[in-house]
């Protein structure tokens, strides 16, 4: 059973008459990290929306064809019970702070399920220890940074143990070192304790180093989807399609043009280091012999 089943999925907001998602086919497994690479409007978004039910039910127009999650048909379960299975998580973590502490904000979704105080008191502590934030219970969630605060939203629904993490532009407005504690708890959620992840995102470079697969979106359509390797390796391309390419990837494009008969391929920094090594140790090799 995947996370996320979409078979030619195609979905328009009410009052449009253009197609946010135009014939999209998507699984995520299970386990897996997945990141949605695309320029604002090509329905990264709307597929987030979708994973736990916003769209179609607070936000409603036609959907077609296939959209389940955990096998659940997202037109026939309302957001409540797929919020238990999915959490998500928006690009201004403001929007979903709104409790005068860090541990009421956490507490906030399993009070509403009714679950027992005990458990409430366990799940708060073992989400904020997951995210690095144990410590910070009697803080005002408006006096952290904007990385503390994503990681408030993050434990937050963590909180109602969902079995998908779903981020929307999440490290949009954040700082490299808000950005860098933020992939380091996603990384962490995915390995070590098996949480699918499913990012959407328009700069490419923490997708090369922490996906699994990527999905590169155009006007509604999935154009690309795989292993990050097969996917980032044309910094052209991506331009074209108005996502930032690695820089990494953008250094391998520019040796293959200046080096001859170099054939580099790299996407992350360790590849490149790597390969660079590998290149001129056998340069140096050859000159020896």
């Amino acid at each position: 059973m995947q996370a996320l089943h979409l078979r030619d999925a195609r979905f328009r907001y009410k009052g449009s008459t253009a197609w946010a998602l135009d014939g999209v086919s998507l699984d995520v497994e299970k386990g897996e990290f997945v990141t949605i690479l695309g320029a604002n409007g090509s329905g990264k978004s709307t597929i987030c929306l979708m994973s736990n039910g916003l769209v179609p039910h607070a936000l409603p127009g036609d959907l077609e064809g296939t959209a389940e999650v955990f096998g659940l048909d997202v037109r026939s379960h309302p957001v409540t019970e797929l919020a238990t299975k999915v959490g998500i998580i928006f690009q201004e973590p403001e929007s979903q702070l709104f409790c005068m502490s860090v541990e009421e904000e956490v507490a906030f979704g399993p009070e509403n399920l009714a679950v027992p105080m005990d458990e409430i008191r366990e799940r708060v502590e073992w989400a904020l220890e997951l995210v690095g934030m144990d410590g910070y219970n009697d803080r005002s969630p408006f006096s952290l940074s904007g990385g503390q605060k994503q990681r408030v939203a993050i434990a937050a629904a963590l909180s109602m143990r969902p079995d998908m993490l779903v981020l929307d532009e999440p490290a949009y407005a954040l700082d490299p070192i808000g950005r860098v504690e933020l992939y380091q708890v996603l990384k962490g959620l995915k390995e070590h304790h098996g949480m699918t992840v499913l990012l959407a995102e328009c700069d490419s470079e923490e997708a090369a180093k922490y996906s699994d697969k990527v999905a590169l979106m155009k006007d509604g359509r999935v154009i690309s989807y795989g292993k990050p390797r097969d996917v980032l390796g044309d910094p052209e391309r991506l331009h074209a399609l108005g996502v930032t390419p690695p820089q990494v990837s953008e250094v391998s494009a520019l040796l293959k043009e200046r080096l001859e008969g170099a054939d580099f391929s790299f996407i992350s920094v360790d590849e490149a280091e790597r390969a660079i090594n590998e290149k001129f140790t056998n340069r140096k090799r050859g000159r020896e012999q």
